[in-house]
């Protein structure tokens, strides 16, 4: 099985949008390189949902559901390929997050960004999905402020 990262502006098609019809043609695809990716998928691989644009977060995983093939409404070459949901990220993981991470610094999503359709390593699936299930990162406190814990503190015992 093979993992790959799909970008969608979330205006034009979102992952919501693919979980209400349940499947969907993954076409529009002119980019040669992406076309290559596109090409490489099979039945049962998965890609991380991407929504593009002023998102710029992996927000679900789908899955390749049928080989690709020549996109019969499109004179220009392109090819297609039908994907189901399997399931929503439990929370976005956003692109400045996955920047920040030293592990995902080789991801493809980086060095060529206009790439619609792309590979991801396992290692980078991983991570990714690993980020989602945790709490998103602090931003960093303000100066001068407070850290309210909520620890149990023990309470000192004094002499009554």
């Amino acid at each position: 099985m093979a993992y790959w990262l799909a970008k969608s502006e979330p205006s034009v098609y979102s992952y919501g949008d693919l979980e209400r019809e349940r499947r969907t043609e993954w076409n529009g695809v002119h980019n040669a390189t992406a076309l290559l990716h596109l090409k490489r998928m099979r039945p049962g691989d998965e890609l991380l949902f991407y929504h593009s644009g002023s998102e710029r977060s992996a927000v679900g995983i789908a899955r390749v559901a049928g080989a690709p093939h020549p996109d019969p409404n499109d004179d220009r070459g392109s090819w297609s390929v039908v994907i189901e949901p399997s399931r929503a990220l439990a929370r976005a993981v956003s692109l400045s997050e996955m920047r920040s991470d030293p592990a995902l610094s080789d991801f493809i999503l980086f060095r060529i960004s206009r790439l619609s359709v792309m590979p991801v390593t396992s290692a980078q699936w991983k991570r990714i999905l690993g980020a989602a299930g945790r709490a998103p990162p602090t931003q960093g406190k303000k100066a001068g402020s407070r850290s309210r814990s909520r620890v149990a503190r023990p309470r000192k015992r004094g002499a009554t």
